[in-house]
Order: C-alpha cells, then sequence, then structure tokens
C-alpha cells in the first residue's frame, strides 16, 4: 500500500492550477490516513433453509436483495426462475454482507445433491474466514493556506485493495479554487464487498478528520470553517457543475447540530469533535462528546442532524441512526481484520474486536431537518462521519491525532479495559 501510493494515479477532477497554489501558498499540511479490511460480524450467523426437487425450489433465509440471487439459483439448479420461490426471514443483521446469495446458493446445492430439505448455519470461523470484506484504504490530503490562511489549494490521493475510495465531486470539490482529486487501486484476490456505506465508510473520516486539522492551522472554528466553504461553493462555485452536494441542505445540518448540541458551550472534562458527510443522498452533521476515564474513551452524548427529505417513520428513523453512530464508533475504536498469506488471522469474538454495551453512547440524539425533498436513505449515511467525530474528540481529549483505525490501538489501552 505505502508504495502503491507513491505511484502515479488516475485523476478523477482538476480544477484550476493545484500545483502552482501548493508552490504560492504560505502554509502547506499534508496528512496520511488509513484503514484496515473489516469483517461484517452480523448478529445472526449466515444461515439458510433449502428444499429442491427435482421441479421447484423453496428457499427461506435473510436476505438484502432476493431479486438478484432468483436468477442465479435458475443457472445453478437447472430450473426456471418461475419455479424458484424465495421467501424471506427477517435480519439479524445485513450491513452489505446479505446483499450477496453465497449462502443460499450453497444451501440450495447441497439439497439439490442430497434431495431432502436442509438448514444451514454457518459457524462464526465460517463467516469470519469466508469473507466477505470491507476493503482496506488509505489516502493522502494536502491543503495549501495563503497569508491570510484561505484555503487555496486541496488535494486528496486516496487508494485501496482493490478499490479506492474517493468521490472526487464531494465536498469541498466546488469551493477550492484549486482543487485534484487522485484515485489509484490495487488488485487482490481477498474477496471484498459491499459494507456499510461502501467506501464513505472511510473516506468520510478521513476528510472530516483533515478538515478539522486545517480549520485549526487556519485559526478557525471547525464548523464555521466548513460552512465558509459550503458559502464559497454556493454564491462563486469553482469548476464544472457537477458537484454530488447541495450547500445549503449540507450547510443547514451543521447549522442544526451546532444548535441541538450547544456547539460554543463548553463543559468541563467534556471534550468534542464535530464531522459532516453527505452520502446516499442524504445529509448528516454529528457532534460527539466523550470524557477520559484511566486514558479510556467514555463516550456520553452524540447529537445528530440529518437531512434525507420527508422522515415517513420518525420512530424507525431515528432508531436506524442510532444504530449507525453506535456500529460506526465500535468500528472506528476496534475494527481490524488482518491476513497473513491471503489467510484472516481472527476468526472468532476472542481476537476480533466489536464494541460493547457499555461502551455506546450514554446518550444519543437524532434530529432531523424538515422539508419536502423526497425521502432518500438511512440505514447508511449516519455510519461514515461519527469516524471522524470520534477522532476529531479523541484529539481535544488527548492533544494527539489519529490518523490509522482502530484508534483504540493508539491510545495504548490492554484490551481487557477497553
Amino acid at each position: 500500500m505505502a508504495e502503491m501510493a507513491k505511484k502515479p494515479a488516475d485523476v478523477l477532477r482538476k480544477d484550476g492550477d493545484p500545483e502552482g497554489a501548493f508552490k504560492r501558498a504560505a502554509k502547506v499540511i499534508e496528512r496520511t490516513y488509513s484503514a484496515p479490511y473489516l469483517a461484517h460480524n452480523t448478529m445472526e450467523p449466515v444461515n439458510c433453509f433449502a428444499h429442491v426437487t427435482a421441479d421447484k425450489a423453496e428457499i427461506y433465509g435473510p436476505i438484502q436483495a432476493p431479486e438478484f440471487i432468483v436468477q442465479t439459483l435458475a443457472a445453478r439448479l437447472g430450473l426456471p426462475k418461475e419455479k424458484i420461490h424465495v421467501k424471506l426471514a427477517r435480519m439479524g443483521g445485513g450491513f452489505g454482507l446479505r446483499a450477496y446469495g453465497h449462502h443460499m446458493v450453497e444451501a440450495a446445492v447441497i439439497s439439490q445433491k442430497m434431495n431432502a430439505p436442509i438448514k444451514m448455519v454457518y459457524t462464526r470461523e465460517d463467516d469470519m474466514t469466508y469473507g466477505i470484506y470491507r476493503p482496506t484504504y488509505t489516502a493522502t490530503y494536502r491543503a495549501g493556506l495563503d497569508e491570510n490562511n484561505n484555503l487555496i489549494a486541496f488535494h486528496v490521493r486516496g487508494g485501496g485493495i482493490p478499490e479506492h475510495p474517493v468521490h472526487a465531486n464531494r465536498f469541498p470539490a466546488g469551493a477550492v479554487d484549486n482543487y485534484l482529486a487522485e484515485g489509484w487501486q490495487l488488485d487482490s484476490n481477498i474477496t471484498i464487498g459491499a459494507f456499510r456505506a461502501p467506501r464513505s465508510n472511510f473516506i468520510a473520516g478521513a476528510e472530516q478528520s483533515f478538515l478539522d486539522e486545517v480549520a485549526e492551522l487556519a485559526g478557525r472554528d471547525p464548523i464555521e470553517f466548513r460552512l465558509e466553504l459550503l458559502e464559497r461553493s454556493k454564491s462563486k462555485p469553482v469548476g464544472p457543475s457537477s458537484n454530488d452536494y447541495d450547500a445549503d441542505r449540507y450547510a443547514g445540518v451543521l447549522k442544526l447540530v451546532r444548535e441541538k448540541s450547544k456547539w460554543n458551550e463548553s463543559q468541563p472534562n467534556v471534550h468534542r469533535g464535530v464531522s459532516a458527510y453527505f452520502c446516499h443522498n442524504t445529509y448528516v452533521a454529528e457532534v460527539l462528546d466523550l470524557e477520559m476515564q484511566d486514558n479510556k474513551p467514555i463516550i456520553q452524548k452524540v447529537y445528530a442532524a440529518v437531512d434525507c427529505g420527508i422522515v415517513v417513520n420518525p420512530d424507525s428513523a431515528k432508531n436506524m441512526g442510532e444504530g449507525g453512530i453506535v456500529d460506526g464508533i465500535g468500528n472506528a475504536l476496534f475494527g481490524e481484520l488482518t491476513f497473513v498469506d491471503g489467510v484472516p488471522e481472527k476468526n472468532n469474538f476472542d481476537k476480533y474486536r466489536l464494541i460493547r454495551q457499555k461502551e455506546a453512547p450514554k446518550e444519543i440524539e437524532v434530529h432531523f431537518v424538515q422539508n419536502e425533498h423526497d425521502p432518500t436513505g438511512l440505514g447508511e449515511p449516519l455510519f461514515p462521519p461519527v469516524f471522524a467525530a470520534v477522532a476529531n474528540a479523541l484529539y481535544k481529549a488527548t492533544g494527539k491525532r489519529f490518523y490509522t483505525q482502530p484508534f483504540a490501538k493508539d491510545l495504548q489501552v490492554a484490551p481487557s479495559r477497553m
């Protein structure tokens, strides 16, 4: 990864003259962020019931995209699609893993070969060593400030195995005169796939951690700094008119979370981090409050402001947001799957660390922007920004920036105490 990061990458977007701007800049900051492979580790192990006979197949189990599996089953079983009946069970977690139907195909083939109905349940070791995994990523950011501490140049260069994480037209694209986004990727036979908020689950944390550090270098409040950039992208946008985000809606969630969290009111021993991100057509801003006890972070409260258009089911929407926040905190602090010669080193929860109930935030507030925009998604957008909210709060608490996930490793806390 480190060697690949130094080689030429694909230019995804270029506005202005980034190279010249960096040469003219009074201050330049450069930081590199990285994250490991992650296992899905759904609460409910992978499972399926299958009963395949000579003229039909009945499949019953949890899957996120049943319409995609029917064609695969038809081809593998040699049956017409109208003879295959997939019945859905409630999922004890999906997070992208159950978008793939390999478990249904496996159960169906076993049933067909045995000429009998079967129930198949993976052990946790089966699940964690079979794949599918969240890719490993890295991203290097550079920013250049002029003599008045205005952001005049911005460069992101991201890569991964086997895909890069860069969304070239997302914020702060359009808000900086000289902007460069590059991406590279390295092929691998390690099986990867969708993981809650694909690609965004890494790049949001890297970008928003970096923007906090740039704001500090510029002597700006981190929320005000982001709002200034969003105002620039609205009033005098740079580059093509293909920016992915709406600056007003992006700014709206930042203003709402600033209000709800009472951002400017300090509390004794409470350290705050902020983050905001747009993905899956939804805007989210989060403020996270933590305290340090025996060098261990205790997360007291998370405030989230969400613009997902019309909220159809407020209770479920709030629950979805809370789950994404807790999941993101756990992966930011603990999540990591390592490989040796292509073999996972961790195959169960005695080695792979997940967040525990006592480590979840003591309180979570989810606030929704009221508007008449079409409803969008909620299962994924609250997950990515919380990584940076954790990192930025940890910086306030420890004076140390966190560039490599999982962050708990750099806190130097024994596993038994976390």
